[in-house]
């Protein structure tokens, strides 16, 4: 059984350690500063 929980363990670990190296790596980016909502006309709708 401890081995067992020491696999446990050990896989939680390392999906962290991989979770957190995605999460510090990756860019986030910023949104679009520009753009929205736009009038559409009745022929857009055809």
């Amino acid at each position: 059984m401890l081995m067992l929980a020491r696999r446990v363990a050990a896989a939680l670990s390392m999906a962290g350690m991989v979770a957190a190296f995605f999460r510090l790596r990756g860019t986030g980016g910023v949104p679009p500063q520009t753009g929205g909502w736009k009038e559409v006309d009745e022929v857009d709708l055809r």
